[in-house]
């Protein structure tokens, strides 16, 4: 009996639990109703905008350029370089990113005033976060339209200068989706408006030291508590878009649009502006004095670990050369990609021959003047200390081992001789943390971060400004000149002092090209070569050249051929966006 009862028993529980479960359940995704009651949730649909920020990583185009080739047979850009770039195989395109970006801030612009910041807080707290969050929006949707010019912004079939379609708000399923492009001008004029409206918003810096007293706070939020403005406006928000950012993305947008590829008519009020806007942000930080002494070596395990990345100190620290960086991770993926094979890296990034010798020598003249003492048969020897920290040169030192990339007895880093050795006769240095151990069986890591804009690319984006707009030697408004940024940098560099090479150089066209090459050495990895070669339209189809050491003869020869065609000084909108949205095409492509 026990068991005849038992076994209906069973089948009922077993029928009704089925039935619970075949029920229809509530479906978890979120919707956006669900922003409006969970302040956490509508501030990630800005700070997705944040996740796609470009710069949130090394790119390393410059190995589609005359700086470096990469021994990754598979590499996109390798392949962009070498002939198949087209607009709808394109590397470098910002299309897709950039405009998802913009989407979701516009969503968040529509929807910012409606929720509830701070459901336990009050008005005030929740009109800061109103204030603070509106402003980075439009900031970021400025940024993201810069980064859409520069890589889609050109010259259409008729001639006419082009940017990208601007949209400015939250599109629905129903929404015209066949915007035309606007001129490169609109565009431009549309980042200024957006960082005009940012700045309303955002305070220059977000501080370092809470505000105790009441009168230090901004004339706007008087009688606003001072916990309140420090919860939202204090050093937790720092690395998120701020006044000082704003600035320096305009100075950076003003320079693209003076640029020869992009000022057309070669109005020198434009690099008037681009050498003013640079100039106010370089004065916030104390002008050629706020040049950063280590500033050349920020990637440096010393000066990274000067990053203060604990908020509640007392006493925080930053780097003055990051204006602004991203997050500080412990990784080794840098050192893995790029070390040579005796340090048990892939040797990824191989510097040119053509780098190598746009180094000067240390008593600052180029090594093709008579004046340079340069040596052929000992050609590292004397150089521009930046040479052998940026780039590690046959019989270098790296993680106290000696690199020898010579074909005679060759080692695992001679060229050529495995997959993973460089193809060029030189590893990469700059951005690597050597306390990093890549051996498999002892691997380690190191705080890494990616740099959006460091003081060092405002300085020489000031002194090709103010060249081309004044001459080497004028100051503007700013009490110093192109000659005065150019100096700076190069005697923090290492260069003997005084400068005399730099002392020679007196018309505009002369000090265009030192300061093009001191650009170029700044700045080398960090993603401008490929940009700055074509807002310059200069020449993109230099071959990218190595050397073989054998028996300590130094032969150059060329590596891989650059086959680009003059159409692409300008990258082309995406084919499948040109097709559906009948988008002009820029000419060549």
């Amino acid at each position: 009996m026990y068991k005849k009862l038992l076994l209906p028993l069973a089948v009922g529980i077993v029928f009704a639990s089925c039935k619970k479960n075949l029920e229809p359940q509530f479906d978890n995704h979120r919707t956006l109703e669900g922003i409006y009651k969970d302040p956490g949730y509508a501030e990630g649909v800005l700070l997705n905008a944040y996740t796609r920020i470009p710069t949130n990583r090394f790119t390393f185009s410059e190995v589609a350029t005359d700086d470096a080739v990469t021994n990754d047979k598979f590499s996109p850009l390798l392949n962009m370089a070498t002939g198949s770039w087209s607009a709808a195989n394109n590397p470098v395109d910002q299309w897709n990113n950039s405009y998802t970006a913009i989407m979701y801030i516009n969503l968040f612009l529509r929807e910012v005033d409606s929720v509830n910041w701070a459901p336990m807080s009050g008005a005030n707290v929740r009109r800061l976060y109103t204030d603070r969050f509106k402003g980075e929006a439009y900031g970021l949707r400025a940024l993201f339209m810069f980064h859409l010019l520069q890589s889609h912004g050109g010259v259409g079939a008729n001639g006419q200068l082009l940017g990208v379609p601007i949209i400015t708000e939250a599109l629905e399923p129903n929404s015209d989706f066949s915007r035309p492009r606007a001129t490169f001008e609109q565009c431009v004029q549309q980042i200024y408006a957006d960082l005009t409206e940012a700045e309303k918003y955002l305070p220059l810096d977000y501080l370092f030291q809470d505000i105790t007293d009441p009168t230090a706070l901004p004339p706007k939020y008087a009688g606003i508590q001072t916990g309140d403005y420090n919860r939202v406006f204090g050093r937790f928000a720092r690395q998120r878009m701020s006044g000082r950012i704003v600035k320096a993305v305009r100075a950076k947008t003003a320079l693209l649009a003076a640029s020869p590829a992009f000022n057309t008519q070669s109005a020198q009020a434009k690099w008037e502006e681009a050498a003013n806007l640079a100039g106010e942000v370089l004065t916030l930080n104390g002008g050629i004095n706020g040049l950063d002494p280590k500033g050349g070596l920020f990637y440096t395990a010393d000066n990274v670990n000067l990053l203060n990345t604990s908020p509640s100190s007392g006493s925080p620290i930053e780097q003055r050369e990051m204006l602004w960086r991203g997050n500080i991770e412990n990784t080794n993926n840098m050192e893995v990609d790029n070390y040579p094979p005796s340090l048990f890296g892939n040797g990824r990034v191989n510097p040119t021959q053509n780098l190598v010798d746009a180094f000067p020598m240390a008593n600052g003249y180029p090594i093709t003047d008579p004046a340079s003492g340069y040596d052929p048969n000992n050609p590292y020897n004397g150089r521009d200390p930046r040479l052998k920290n940026y780039i590690v040169v046959d019989n270098s030192s790296m993680r106290s081992t000696t690199i020898r990339t010579k074909v005679d007895n060759p080692t695992n880093d001679a060229v050529d001789f495995l997959p993973t050795s460089t193809r060029t006769g030189f590893y990469l240095r700059k951005l690597l943390n050597e306390t990093v151990n890549a051996n498999p069986t002892a691997r380690t890591s190191q705080k890494h971060y990616p740099v959006h804009i460091r003081y060092t690319e405002i300085f020489l984006a000031y002194a090709e400004a103010a060249n081309e707009a004044w001459g080497p030697d004028a100051t503007g408004t700013f009490g110093f000149s192109a000659r005065d940024v150019i100096a700076a940098l190069r005697k923090r560099a290492g260069i003997a002092q005084p400068d005399n090479f730099l002392a020679s150089v007196a018309s505009k066209e002369a000090m265009r090209d030192l300061i093009r090459n001191e650009r170029r050495l700044e700045l080398s990895f960090e993603g401008f070569r490929f940009w700055d070669l074509r807002r310059w339209k200069a020449t993109l189809t230099e071959p990218a050249k190595g050397v073989i050491i054998n028996n300590n003869t130094y032969n150059v020869r060329t590596v891989e051929n650059r086959q680009y065609t003059n159409d692409m000084y300008y990258g082309p909108i995406p084919q499948l966006e040109a097709l559906k949205a009948n988008l002009e095409q820029n000419r060549g492509w």
